[in-house]
């Protein structure tokens, strides 16, 4: 084209090249292409061409210099500059310069328009103007689906959850049928919503509709059954997906997470491996908490290898983003025992938030380093950070584990007048925990007593369990009749008591408190034991033979404990 001079003779050739070069997200040559045309080539199309390429390329604010540009050049506007435009000031959260925006929409004559409407519908949601919304939106003479998408999925995006979910009633009831945009719209608030019914009704419009062979459909399907706790039914939908995109991956991963399966979080990591699919960040910060439950040391290194070949952990001055992942990688460490990595990790952090030493604060606590926890916390306020409730929680348990009663409790004290950080019921159960595993149990129910929150179940159960600790029956009757009364269905209860009576040979009420639980119907879930190896975490509970290897696993047993007798040990049951 410029060998033939074709870019001389007309504007129409400089607009399709700035529309490829956008399109081929190289905004550089389309950018050097406009500034290098004739001025009388830069048309209301090559601009419109221009500024929706920035958009195109999450460039908005370029985008406005040049609609500026645009205005001052006397080059006048048309309903295909407005919606981009539009939507870059909502990018930008420039308020002001849409309202500047939508007057030109009327000055022009445009405000009709369901193209432009949608963009300022959108606009005046994202900064939380409902009013102004509807109100575009009652005006427009033809309300299309696209305008009805836009107001379901503004709602959606702004919290307004109840409100997506009228207008798509109303969407139903004026006689527009919802494509598939509007299906992932409203599937995202009724996923916040947890209302299941819903979701099971839009579900069987999904098949209805034949929508269902779309990927970004079934994948917001999937979310919507993990939010609301619909564990196989997302499976169910995720096996059912064809073409399995990172997205599906992503969403299966975070319904296994916040449904508590740590252990098939893990293992959906290695299906999704296997699938040839390649983790992003949603996908590392989703498998970093697993790992961190399980303690899957050798999982998080290999995790964190992967984040650091890849790109994924970087330093680019302290964004959101690099802290929050940052933060996950360090939160593993800590909580799988590895406070030496964690450190480091710490230590490289050109820009650490509260939550950084939150962590730090909590790990070293957690693993009976309480002096570190508190100097730690020292240094943290000389870096002129200012402590939150977590940081006391994570000092207060780290003066419960390592015995500092005094020091403890004179941070209990000091919060609110020092650090302005008012106690919570997190923080009376952190001291309350400390004095009885100090011995101190007078003290420790005379502030359950005295503290000016109501005691919770979880308050009497801290108290109950010191009690059970150093076998005071006695006292232990008071915390026993309060938790039983907040939450009787629960079992640690009924087990505590039981173990406090057993311990001083009360065994006539260990069988009353075993008694009312079978009346109760209340079990005690089994506990379990894992061990991490290098083909996954394997778990157990007592007397398990559901392992694939269970007949090696009690040989080599019986042979520890044939080993044991030889030596005149005797196993403890």
């Amino acid at each position: 084209m410029l060998r033939n001079g074709f870019l001389l003779t007309s504007p129409l050739p400089t607009t399709s090249l700035i529309n490829m070069y956008s399109k081929c997200n190289s905004m550089t040559h389309a950018l050097t292409l406009f500034n290098t045309s004739s001025s009388h080539h830069r048309n209301v199309f090559a601009y419109n061409a221009i500024v929706a390429g920035f958009i195109a390329n999450g460039m908005s604010g370029p985008a406005l210099e040049f609609y500026r540009g645009m205005q001052f050049s006397g080059v006048t506007p048309d309903k295909f500059t407005f919606p981009c435009v539009i939507k870059a000031c909502s990018d930008v959260n420039e308020c002001l310069e849409g309202r500047k925006v939508h007057g030109l929409v009327f000055k022009f004559g445009l405000e009709g328009d369901v193209f432009v409407g949608s963009a300022l519908v959108h606009l005046y949601l994202r900064f939380g103007f409902i009013e102004e919304a509807y109100q575009v939106f009652d005006e427009l003479p033809i309300r299309d689906v696209v305008l009805w998408n836009a107001m379901i999925n503004g709602f959606a995006q702004t919290g307004q959850f109840g409100l997506a979910l009228e207008v798509y009633k109303e969407m139903g009831e004026e006689g527009v049928t919802p494509n598939k945009f509007t299906v992932t719209g409203i599937l995202s608030a009724i996923s916040m919503m947890g209302d299941l019914n819903s979701g099971r009704a839009i579900h069987g419009f999904v098949v209805k509709m034949g929508y269902d062979s779309g990927v970004a459909v079934m994948n917001a399907l999937v979310d919507m059954y993990g939010k609301c706790k619909c564990l196989r039914d997302a499976l169910k939908i995720f096996e059912m997906i064809p073409e399995k995109d990172i997205f599906s991956w992503n969403s299966i991963l975070c319904v296994h997470e916040q449904c508590g399966d740590h252990r098939g979080t893990l293992g959906l990591l290695d299906s999704m491996l296997h699938a040839g699919v390649k983790p992003d960040l949603v996908t590392v910060t989703t498998i970093l908490p697993a790992c961190a439950h399980l303690a899957a040391l050798m999982h998080g290194r290999e995790i964190h290898s992967y984040m650091i070949i890849n790109g994924l952990e970087k330093d680019d001055g302290g964004s959101f983003d690099d802290v929050y992942v940052k933060n996950a990688v360090m939160d593993m460490y800590a909580k799988c025992g590895s406070m030496r990595e964690a450190h480091l990790v710490f230590d490289k952090m050109s820009y650490k938030d509260v939550a950084s030493w939150n962590i730090m604060i909590m790990g070293y606590g957690m693993h009976g380093f309480g002096s570190r926890a508190l100097d730690m916390f020292s240094n943290m306020c000389e870096a002129e950070l200012k402590p939150d409730e977590v940081t006391f929680v994570g000092v207060l348990s780290a003066c419960s584990h390592v015995g500092l009663v005094s020091q403890g409790q004179k941070f209990l004290a000091q919060m609110d007048s020092l650090y302005g950080v008012v106690p919570t019921i997190e923080h009376y159960t952190c001291v309350i925990d400390m004095l009885g595993r100090a011995g101190q149990l007078e003290e420790a129910y005379e502030l359950v007593s005295t503290m000016p929150i109501e005691a919770s179940s979880v308050v009497w159960r801290a108290f109950l369990a010191a009690c059970r600790l150093h076998g005071n029956a006695a006292l232990a009757e008071v915390p026993a009749q309060q938790v039983l009364e907040l939450e009787p269905e629960h079992c640690g209860n009924h087990v505590l008591m039981s173990n406090v009576y057993g311990a001083v040979g009360r065994y006539e009420e260990v069988s009353e408190v075993r008694l009312t639980m079978r009346q109760q119907n209340v079990r005690k879930d089994p506990g379990c034991s894992w061990i991490e190896l290098g083909d996954g975490v394997h778990v157990f509970v007592a007397g398990d033979w559901r392992h694939p290897e269970d007949y090696l696993i009690y040989a080599g047993l019986n042979s520890l404990n044939a080993h044991l007798y030889e030596g005149g040990s005797m196993p403890s049951v």
